[in-house]
């Protein structure tokens, strides 16, 4: 159990893209459970839910991105117009 939450917290992307893809995953299974798909079709389905799920992990990721460039302490380094 503590490896788990070791990696949950080292590595949160990974994480939120896998419980993100099997939430995904879920829905699609039961919204499209009666529209009779072939198993090709349900690969593909499945393969593109998991790489949306990975874009839109992605793209939040973005955000906290801009957080911690913006919470970076400055530098005692000049800028050029001050040298």
């Amino acid at each position: 159990m503590d490896k788990i939450k070791q990696f949950v917290s080292a590595h949160p992307q990974w994480t939120s893209w896998t419980v993100l893809s099997i939430g995904m995953i879920a829905i699609l299974i039961w919204s499209a459970r009666d529209v009779g798909l072939l198993a090709g079709q349900w690969i593909a389905l499945i393969v593109a839910t998991i790489a949306v799920a990975g874009l839109a992990v992605w793209i939040i990721g973005w955000e906290d991105e801009e957080e911690e460039g913006e919470a970076a302490p400055p530098t005692n380094e000049k800028s050029p117009k001050e040298a």
